[in-house]
């Protein structure tokens, strides 16, 4: 027969393992800073020149490359998305929440953002000025966000519009 002891004491160590496996989330990151400039919809840049990339969500682009120039030629919404993004955010405190990932390739620090309490990342989805953009290991809110672009798609907000041109 087993004694309570040693029963006691596997839970601790089984315990104490389970909070270290590798796939367990992180404790969220959170920071408080000052966006200065809004560079488009799913971009900004932070006081002192760090720029911050939206997690989870893509806003069309206002700049396509060409050689080593980038040429202002916005997609559809583009500017709506910029516009949205910059009355949010601007010349505002926001709070930077964390996921797995701090960076991307291009060494912009990756997070969900909220000016006070929205969720700046889940508002672009839910008007319809973004898509879901889920790469993974970065998938915290990537449910929440399916969701609210399957809701601005069924009620044709933002980039799901009905144009004139369909029956």
């Amino acid at each position: 027969m087993v004694g309570p002891a040693l029963w006691i004491g596997v839970g601790a160590l089984l315990a104490a393992g389970w909070t270290h496996v590798p796939w367990s989330a992180p404790a969220a990151a959170v920071e408080e800073v000052l966006v200065t400039r809004v560079i488009d919809g799913d971009t900004i840049e932070l006081q002192g020149g760090e720029r911050v990339r939206y997690v989870g969500v893509d806003t069309p682009e206002l700049y396509r490359r060409s050689g080593a120039d980038w040429i202002y030629e916005p997609e559809p919404l583009a500017e709506e998305a910029t516009a949205f993004n910059r009355d949010a955010v601007e010349g505002r405190s926001v709070r930077l929440e964390f996921d797995h990932e701090p960076r991307d390739r291009f060494h912009r620090r990756l997070a969900y953002v909220y000016q006070a309490d929205r969720f700046i990342n889940a508002e672009l989805v839910r008007v319809g000025l973004a898509h879901t953009l889920t790469i993974p290991p970065n998938t915290r809110h990537a449910d929440l966000f399916r969701r609210l672009e399957r809701e601005a798609r069924s009620t044709h907000r933002g980039l799901w519009a009905r144009t004139r041109a369909e029956p």
